[in-house]
This record gives structure tokens, C-alpha cells and sequence, in this order.
């Protein structure tokens, strides 16, 4: 039995040890290594809203130059910057707790878009993601979109790569229809990928200097250079992503306990580096 298949079964014997509803996944750029079953069911994800919709919008802004994480939410206007304290910039919002109401609304005040109809037209779609919803306040979501998501981040597009899914041919390309919410095109025929290099490499690292506790940009670290967003509520879903290890992985608990802990711990300790013995993929900042 390899090692691969030992520890398959050991993070599968886990899983169903503490909490047998739980969906999960674990894998890396090319997708799955092991999962639970029900890929394909639609599930409520809306503690992920954050990270599934509302930070790849945002790196679409910057990545347009239509947003500046350092320049003052005043700058875009009074409705940018309603509701928060003189001087606050995307980037406070992006890294300080309670920030995503303000975030969002900046978001859908620079693109004319709400957030649900901007995650779809530039970030799921392009990634494939073609039942993820964001309808009546709550994500929904299979599996199955969660693993796009996640392996994507591992090998993200270059901000104008042609063979991105949002490039020439992709949704949105040459022949395909126009929509007024996707993002501007570049003038070589292509437009941003949904999660570029740039984008993904500036949001794991820690962005508040000595400041506690540490984060990224809606991404928080974690042991083992793992970086994860997860609901703040237990039990609530949680996805982890690892260039050094080459590996991510997705929880949706169905009960309360130390499951998060222990799972995350179990595909994510040095003995667990030989599922995938590439090097980090993603340049650091």
C-alpha cells in the first residue's frame, strides 16, 4: 500500500470517526486525492462567502487597477467610504476583523455590480464553477466547485495569460457575449484571470507587520505554512491552502468538536508531504 492510499485512509478513518456527516476533500493542482462522497450535492458554504466570492472580486479590481488596497475608500467616492472611520483603505478592510460589509459594498460600488452577479461573471464562470450561487444572502456551492477553486489557486493564471479561462475563447472572449460587469479588456484580447499569481502571492503573506493575530488578505495562517479562511462559528466550513506542501483541502463540518483542528493537522503535518512532492508553486512576495 502506498503512502498516498495509507494516508488517504487515515484522514477518511478521521473523518468518520468525529463527525460521519462531515464533507471533505483534500488534493492539489490536478485535482482530488480523497474525498467523501456527494461531490456533486449543493451545499450551504455561506461561511466561505469571503474568500469564494468576495477576495477574488476584489483581486479582479486591483488587477484592473480600478482598485489601490492603500488609497483611502474616500478617494471613490462618499458611498465608497460610508459607514467607516476617515483614512480607511481596502487593505485595513481586507485584514482587520469585520471588514467584509464595508468590502463589499466598495466592491459593488466600483463595479456597478452586486457582489453575487461579479463572483459569477468573473470569477466563477470562468472557472467552472457553474453551480455556485450566491442568492438571498447565502453561498451555495458542491464540492465539486470547492475542488476548482482550490486547485486553481495552486496554479493561478498570469494576470493576461491567453490561455486563462478568461482569455480569448474563454467566457466572455472573442465570440463569446458581452456583459457590462466583466472586466475591462486589456487591448491584446484577453482580459485578468479570475486568481492570478500576483494576486494570490500578495494575499498569503502577512500584511500586519507585528500586529496580532497575524494576517493576510482575508487569509489568516495557520501551522506548517498553511494558510486558511474558515467560519467563525463552529461547526462551519473551512478551506485551507498550502504552496509549500503543493496541497489544499476543504471541511464542511456537520457537527461541533475539535474536527477542524485535527483534520487540518492530518494533511497537514511534515509527514503528510509525500502526498505531493512538488515544490511551491506560487512565488512569494
Amino acid at each position: 500500500m502506498t503512502l498516498l492510499s495509507d494516508q488517504a485512509d487515515a484522514v477518511r478513518a478521521l473523518v468518520e470517526s468525529a463527525d460521519p456527516g462531515a464533507v471533505w476533500a483534500v488534493g492539489g493542482p490536478d485535482g482530488p486525492y480523497a474525498g467523501s462522497d456527494g461531490a456533486d450535492d449543493v451545499l450551504d458554504v455561506g461561511g466561505l462567502t469571503a474568500v469564494l466570492a468576495l477576495w477574488p472580486a476584489v483581486g479582479t479590481l486591483v488587477g484592473e487597477g480600478a482598485l489601490s488596497l492603500h488609497t483611502p475608500l474616500a478617494a471613490y467616492g462618499d458611498e465608497a467610504a460610508a459607514g467607516t472611520p476617515a483614512g480607511t483603505t481596502a487593505h485595513q478592510l481586507l485584514t482587520q476583523p469585520g471588514g467584509t460589509a464595508a468590502l463589499t459594498r466598495l466592491v459593488e460600488h466600483l463595479s456597478g455590480s452586486t457582489l453575487a452577479d461579479l463572483a459569477a461573471v468573473r470569477v466563477w464562470a470562468p472557472l467552472g464553477m457553474n453551480r455556485t450561487r450566491l442568492a438571498d444572502g447565502t453561498l451555495r456551492a458542491p464540492l465539486a466547485d470547492l475542488v476548482l477553486f482550490l486547485r486553481n489557486l495552486l496554479h493561478p493564471s498570469a494576470p493576461s495569460d491567453p490561455s486563462s479561462p478568461g482569455g480569448p475563447g474563454g467566457p466572455g472572449g472573442p465570440g463569446g457575449p458581452a456583459d457590462p460587469r466583466a472586466p475591462a479588456d486589456r487591448g491584446d484580447g484577453s482580459r485578468p484571470a479570475p486568481l492570478t499569481r500576483a494576486w494570490t502571492a500578495e494575499s498569503l503573506r502577512i500584511r500586519t507587520g507585528e500586529l496580532t493575530p497575524a494576517r493576510g488578505l482575508l487569509w489568516h495562517p495557520a501551522p506548517h505554512g498553511v494558510w486558511t479562511h474558515h467560519a467563525p462559528a463552529d461547526p462551519g466550513p473551512a478551506v485551507w491552502i498550502s504552496p509549500r506542501h503543493h496541497r489544499w483541502a476543504v471541511l464542511l463540518p456537520a457537527a461541533r468538536g475539535p474536527l477542524r483542528t485535527t483534520f487540518r493537522e492530518a494533511v497537514f503535518t511534515p509527514d503528510a508531504s509525500a502526498w505531493s512532492g512538488r515544490p511551491d508553486g506560487i512565488p512569494r512576495a
